[in-house]
């Protein structure tokens, strides 16, 4: 394992003294993959027990950091990666996205998944194609309305979601195929694209943002079933275990702490209801594997297109791990469509392994995300951990010198 104190081997704001188009003249494709309430230590390469192998060979491929920040929300996070700006600044009249900058430059500009925290639609902010939820997360299985055959769909307090198609605003937008699973769809967006630009000689910007594993708690069965009883150890022993992994894998120094639990879990040996606790990480977990699995199939997909070595892979989250408490039907396990919970405090602690706190707290438990690169063109290592702080606004102004783009004045 190779360690790192500087950012000159790939990314942030000294990114680049390797050449701003790399060493051959040609500006990279860039893919940017989000996870949606994903906690620090939920992946393989950063201490966790579910299986993501695709996202663990992102890091033993590339670069992941130790120290990369997001804003602690979703929309302020989304609107700094998009405008490489402090949230605050970023109010969708005095400022550009970043892929109207990439626009600009010739970049092919495609997103799917999630949007929220920006103004207007996608398309009408510099994306060429879109396809995805415009506010907030969704119902994994029907954002929309009842189809015959099926309960009716969970929705947060009742809320129907819009969804857009390029520049055609859907509400409600119920999809036809039974099978229809979010994470899924969002990513077979994204391989037809790809697919309809692969001829094409010029570079691609893709963003994919996933609502997942944010609430509610839906997955399909045979995923859940990957997981159910893997849990009944509890959180107290599960934190323990993943805090030793980051400990070996070197992600976690002798500086680092071990947080207490937070004073909001109890402890696991009082908890009565572990049956229910468990199948509520299960899912968790099951959703959690399904985004590793459709990044497996983004990944082949550059393979199979001969765009893998000249692609630059980044994978984030917009913050720590969501300890908010909404079962809105509580009759109804986590798991299916008519589904809608959560997985609480105790869950999201053990997700933020080591830290205090969570989404919407500025601890670490909040802003710091795991941070994976890899671009096998200009990045030749075997699993480099790099311990230089970085901040999702950063990503910014790296594409627009990797691309050889002109901010606007």
């Amino acid at each position: 394992m190779k360690y790192t104190t500087c950012l000159s081997l790939l990314l942030v704001t000294n990114l680049l003294p390797l050449a701003a188009v790399g060493n051959d003249g040609q500006s990279p494709n860039i893919v940017v993959i989000m996870a949606d309430d994903l906690g620090f230590s939920d992946v393989g390469c950063y201490g966790g027990e579910i299986k993501t192998p695709h996202i663990d060979s992102l890091a033993r491929d590339g670069i992941h950091f130790t120290q990369f920040y997001n804003c602690a929300r979703c929309v302020p996070t989304r609107a700094s990666l998009l405008t490489g700006l402090f949230p605050q600044q970023a109010d969708g009249k005095h400022s550009v996205t970043v892929a109207e900058v990439l626009k600009s430059a010739g970049y092919r500009t495609l997103m799917t998944g999630k949007w929220h925290g920006y103004s207007g639609l996608p398309t009408e902010r510099g994306f060429e194609r879109y396809y995805g939820v415009i506010s907030g997360s969704c119902n994994f299985f029907n954002p929309g309305n009842w189809r015959p055959g099926e309960p009716a769909p969970a929705k947060d307090f009742g809320s129907v979601r819009p969804f857009a198609i390029d520049g055609k605003v859907i509400k409600p937008y119920t999809p036809k195929a039974t099978d229809w699973y979010a994470t899924d769809a969002f990513t077979n967006s994204a391989l037809k694209y790809l697919d309809e630009y692969a001829t094409e000689d010029r570079p691609f910007f893709l963003y994919l943002s996933y609502t997942a594993p944010h609430h509610p708690l839906q997955a399909p069965d045979a995923e859940i079933e990957k997981y159910r009883g893997k849990y009944m150890m509890g959180w107290d022993v599960l934190r323990q275990q993943r805090w030793k992994r980051l400990r070996a894998l070197g992600i976690a120094q002798d500086s680092w702490k071990f947080s207490r639990r937070d004073p909001e879990a109890p402890a696991w040996e009082s908890v009565k209801n572990k049956v229910d606790w468990d199948l509520a990480m299960a899912v968790y977990a099951a959703m959690v594997d399904r985004i590793d699995q459709n990044i497996g199939r983004l990944l082949r997909k550059l393979r199979d297109l001969d765009k893998e070595h000249s692609t630059l892979v980044i994978f984030l989250s917009d913050n720590g791990a969501c300890a908010e408490v909404n079962n809105q039907a509580p009759e109804i396990p986590p798991g299916p469509l008519n589904s809608y919970r959560t997985y609480d405090v105790p869950w999201a602690n053990a997700g933020d392994t080591p830290f205090r706190k969570f989404k919407r707290w500025t601890h670490e438990g909040g802003i710091c995300t795991q941070f994976i690169v890899k671009w096998p063109r200009m990045i030749k290592t075997d699993g480099t951990i790099c311990r230089a702080a970085g901040h999702v606004m950063d990503l910014m102004p790296t594409f627009c010198e990797l691309a050889g783009a002109a901010y606007p004045e």
